[in-house]
């Protein structure tokens, strides 16, 4: 078999590790487009030129290109059909994506077939100063929450409990919203939108009820037309905060919940027409009720499972990415990994802001690898770092470390980590003036 040439944007150097281990890597070429650095550790996105340059390095490459695939969020997902369109490569089309990533676009496609399970939801511009009336009038009513039409992880995401928390939302979003909305303007600007969608641009906001209870995702792909979720992942918080603490692989939801997922993952995919690319939704059960929740649609494989299925499944779920891209039916293993379950956890400050003094050393954290076989520790903070400085947080934590474990059961999981949250020694100074 010929090599095949396989671009990624936003290439880095533990991904491509990660990539050659998938199957049938011994016939691919890894291929950086994009530095790293410029869509994973900034919140300055220009789009349009980062497209022009990478279009310009992939025409000049000599070569035949064979697949174009990226495995982040905003703005590598969003940017991903207008770059194979210009390449000739696969992916699904621009207006599929956008009916998951234009978060009121997507609320208004899914309740077109799946209205009972997704929250009361309208649109509004946070510089209207009767927005707050607005969404009364459209019936939400304290608590509700809000985030940016295109949101990034959790950025921007507030819960509302009375006048005054939305007032500084909403100081917050103008402050801050432009970051998001101008690259996100920019890729409207190419996309056959109906009429009343083209009016809610990147500026606007969503306001939806309060949902809840116990999250989790569905990660699927869509070849050729057959809609397939192949893993549920767990979300786990922190107690009474939106903070994430840990992801658990696989699932312990009940049998019959996790299959009506399923069901509603295949109904409102193949409603939206996305094709030939990965996917994933976060869904919540409310336990209580017994009733299900659509949370949002991200249209990428979530990088943080990539671990998890590579320890539970045998290799990262990218092994879909890549295989869709190339017009292959995906060759996902299932259960061959070296554990039986894995977990990526958050290690977490919940201040309002400091600057780190201290980190654990090189050596500790590979002691502590050591000590727990399978364990991968990354740092998100070195010494000096302001907290809040650093990209991608949630609008009540600071995540300082990243943690990957596997284990043979799930009490195992949770007493190895605390027993290495311990060692895990991190100092901070105030802020002063």
């Amino acid at each position: 078999m010929s090599i095949r040439n396989i671009f990624v944007v936003g290439l880095d150097e533990p991904n491509r590790q990660r990539l050659e281990h998938i199957r049938g890597a011994e016939n691919y070429r890894f291929h950086g487009v994009i530095e790293p650095a410029e869509v994973n550790e900034t919140e300055i996105f220009p789009i349009e030129d980062m497209l022009s340059r990478a279009e310009t390095q992939l025409k000049g490459f000599g070569e035949p290109i064979d697949a174009v695939v990226g495995y982040m969020d905003f703005p590598v997902s969003t940017m991903l059909p207008l770059l194979c369109k210009r390449l000739g490569t696969r992916t699904t089309s621009l207006e599929s994506l956008l009916k998951c990533e234009h978060k009121y676009w997507s609320r208004r496609v899914q309740h077109e077939v799946i209205a009972d399970y997704i929250p009361r939801f309208t649109a509004f511009d946070p510089f209207d100063a009767q927005a707050l009336q607005h969404i009364g009038e459209a019936g939400l009513y304290f608590p509700f929450f809000v985030k940016p039409i295109k949101s990034s992880g959790s950025r921007l995401g507030f819960r509302i409990e009375s006048p005054e928390d939305f007032a500084h939302a909403v100081a917050r979003l103008c402050e801050d919203i432009g970051t998001i909305s101008e690259p996100f303007n920019y890729v409207l600007e190419h996309a056959n939108l109906p009429d009343d969608v083209r009016l809610v641009d990147g500026g606007h906001c969503m306001a939806e009820e309060i949902i809840g209870g116990w999250q989790c995702t569905v990660e699927g792909y869509v070849f050729e037309g057959d809609v397939v979720p192949y893993g549920i992942v767990d979300s786990i918080r922190y107690p009474q905060v939106l903070s994430f603490l840990s992801y658990r692989y696989p699932s312990l939801l009940p049998a019959h919940i996790q299959e009506k997922m399923r069901e509603l993952t295949r109904t409102i995919m193949a409603h939206i027409g996305y094709d030939n690319a990965a996917f994933n939704i976060e869904y919540y059960w409310d336990e209580v009720q017994d009733r299900i929740w659509l949370l949002e649609i991200n249209t990428r494989v979530a990088q943080s499972h990539c671990d998890m299925f590579e320890k539970v499944d045998g290799v990262s779920h990218q092994q879909i990415t890549v295989d869709l891209a190339l017009g292959k039916l995906p060759d996902m293993p299932y259960r061959q990994g070296a554990f039986k379950v894995a977990a990526k956890y958050f290690y977490r400050v919940f201040f309002t802001d400091a600057t780190v003094s201290q980190v654990p050393s090189a050596e500790e954290i590979e002691t502590l690898q050591q000590a727990f076989p399978g364990t991968t520790i990354t740092l998100q903070v070195e010494v000096g770092t302001r907290l809040s400085s650093l990209p991608e947080q949630d609008s009540y934590s600071f995540a300082l470390a990243y943690v990957w474990m596997g284990a043979d059961d799930d009490v195992a999981l949770e007493e190895n980590y605390a027993r290495l949250a311990e060692q895990l020694h991190f100092a901070f100074e105030d802020i002063v003036g």
